[in-house]
């Protein structure tokens, strides 16, 4: 191991004074929640016995005397998710398992769980970042019962991991530990996958064969084995400490990783006020957990949705984090995975290569993680370079990394890297402020500057696609795509289409107040632009023929329009809302017209 980096210890320092008030005045929340001890033994009699009226007669006994641990069980699954479905069966396991180590554990409540691949394109993405939100809510409705001395969380996907993070942080004197479910086996590789898709977008394939190469694709229970928002979930919870070590990519329903959840049982007792190691996840979560999770995003080319996903939790636990402090560190954070859409690998051959240990063994021997954390482990970061195996017993134990990748083509050394940054760059200009991911853009299209073509919905674009309207040098603009507008659905469905004229010679980018995930892939995407136009930001002034410059290599985002000309324009407003209606979306209003920028999280928390 080497020392701290020294880019990371400044940023390191400009977050703890930047975070200072906040930090302290979060951390005293928690420490006057605490209280002392279970607070079981505060609840009156009628509300005791409504917590363990339909226990069995061991778990009452046990929850009647009030001397041994209760784990609460929060979780996201429904059997559409194909993350979450192997969900199904861990409750039962995991009270079998609280009993042998001496506690009890109850569902203390469920999360909406919605699935961003079931919803692209529909209405009903445009509840998928608040779902974020609503997720933290239901989680502290689940714990607010005062029952519990420690949490268990299940959950996988987009939003879900986001929100039950945040739920966590606001019960942050309780332990907690996030137990995954692994991801599903590798199906049709993710490139035959995606020429499938433009060949779609192209005409040139039927709707039967693009249906056959999703299927293949998204096939059995487990997580989607793509490295977009889902499995960086993972790779966060456990760079980040609140995972066991390993234990993010493990396949479902095998006896490693039902030895990995009975070990987080264990962990979540030990750590409990009434266990042996008090130590909770407000304790876990700090400045510089936050920043190894950054860190772990560049080396991984992890999902641009953390932008706004880490900006929440991290102020959750008073952690003032900002995209400054990404870009900053992506400056020396090499890239060290090539997962798709970043290479043509998956999840499970980026793990069989070595995957979490080998890179967090790798950042470490450069001194760009801080191994003096706290962790659900019960060690520093430094005991996360590890395997999780079963030994000759079938007992859980680790192994030590090896020294060497298993595919380089995947996985790679930090003396090799397969780029010398973590390819992200923050964007700033006379449009606003955003993000680009430039981990796949090719070298020659780091700079764009192009007449905008302006569109305020993402089937504009296929529209004039189809048209013929399109095969020429330009720059997308799809605005009212934030959080106020229409809650900042995924705009995935542009990707093989432009994609596809990027294919065909012409030199196009996108900007938008949207998102786009990791999967951005080639084309370079300007993100999360803010303001956004429904709030008055200058998306909303731009018009057809502009000549917009998109510079990734200067970080530099702006209209090349006459300043005093573009500043006397009206913005435009839209004056069909019906999108607000349907769908379940007329429930969201409260969400829309208070969310906060992108750059703070796009959320109401």
């Amino acid at each position: 191991m080497s020392s701290l980096h020294p880019v990371l210890r400044e940023v390191t320092e400009r977050l703890r004074e930047r975070s200072r008030a906040s930090r302290a005045a979060y951390l005293a929340k928690i420490e006057a929640a605490r209280g002392d001890g279970t607070h079981r033994q505060h609840l009156s009699c009628g509300n005791l016995a409504h917590g363990f009226a339909a226990c069995g007669s061991d778990d009452k006994a046990a929850l009647r005397a009030g001397r041994t641990p209760n784990i609460g069980i929060v979780t996201a699954y429904n059997d559409m998710l194909s993350a979450h479905q192997p969900y199904q069966r861990y409750p039962e396991l995991i009270r079998a398992i609280a009993r042998a180590a001496g506690a009890t554990a109850q569902v203390a409540g469920g999360v909406p769980a919605m699935c961003d691949g079931v919803t692209q394109g529909r209405a009903g993405m445009e509840l998928s970042l608040f779902s974020r939100d609503l997720i933290a809510m239901a989680t502290a409705v689940a714990l607010s019962h005062d029952m519990f001395d420690a949490g268990l969380y299940l959950g996988i996907c987009d939003k879900i991991v986001p929100g039950l993070l945040i739920g966590a942080l606001a019960f942050g004197h309780l332990p907690g530990v996030f137990v995954p479910s692994g991801p599903m086996p590798s199906g049709i590789t993710n490139e035959a996958k995606s020429k499938v898709r433009q060949a779609y977008a192209e005409g040139k394939a039927t709707r039967e064969e693009l249906l056959e190469a999703e299927a293949a694709a998204y096939h059995a229970p487990g997580t989607c084995t793509f490295y977009g928002t889902a499995n960086s979930n993972q790779m966060l919870m456990e760079i980040m400490g609140l995972h066991l070590p390993g234990a993010s990519f493990v396949a479902p329903d095998t006896k490693l990783r039902d030895a990995l959840t009975a070990e987080a049982v264990r962990r979540a007792a030990a750590m409990s006020a009434l266990g042996e190691h008090y130590l909770p996840v407000g304790h876990i979560i700090d400045e510089k957990a936050v920043l190894n999770g950054v860190i772990g995003l560049h080396a991984t080319g992890g999902s641009t949705n953390h932008l706004l996903h880490l900006v929440a939790m991290a102020r959750a636990a008073g952690v003032e984090l900002r995209w400054e402090d990404f870009d900053a560190l992506s400056s020396v954070v090499p890239l060290l995975a090539r997962v798709y859409p970043n290479g043509y690998a998956d999840v499970n051959q980026f793990h069989d290569a070595g995957g979490m240990g080998f890179l967090i063994d790798q950042l470490l021997s450069q001194g760009l993680l801080h191994a003096d954390v706290k962790t659900v482990n019960g060690t520093g970061l430094d005991g996360y370079a590890q395997v999780p195996v079963l030994d000759a017993a079938g007992k859980l134990a680790w192994q030590k990394v090896s020294a060497e990748s298993g595919n380089r083509g995947v996985l790679r050394a930090i003396s090799e890297p397969f780029r010398p940054d973590g390819g992200l760059r923050l964007l700033d200009g006379n449009l606003g402020r955003g993000v680009i991911k430039v981990s796949s853009v090719p070298e020659d299209r780091m700079v764009i500057e192009a007449p905008a073509v302006v569109f305020n919905d993402q089937d504009e674009i296929r529209g004039a696609f189809e048209r013929g309207e399109l095969n020429r040098d330009f720059v997308a603009v799809v605005r009212f795509q934030g959080p106020r507008a229409n809650g900042m659905p995924e705009l995935h469905k542009l990707t093989p289409t432009l994609a596809v004229l990027q294919d065909r010679g012409h030199r196009i980018a996108l900007l938008t107040d949207g998102r786009m995930s990791g999967a951005s892939g080639r084309v370079p995407a300007a993100i999360h632009v803010t303001p956004e136009a429904e709030a008055g930001g200058a998306l909303a002034k731009v018009r057809d023929g502009d000549l917009i410059r998109l510079d990734a290599i200067h970080g530099t985002l702006d209209v090349l329009v006459d300043e005093a000309e573009f500043a006397a324009r009206p913005s435009v407003t839209l004056p069909d809302h019906s999108h607000h209606v349907g769908m379940g979306r007329e429930l969201f209003g409260l969400f829309r017209n208070n969310a906060v920028t992108a750059d703070l999280g796009a959320g109401v928390l």
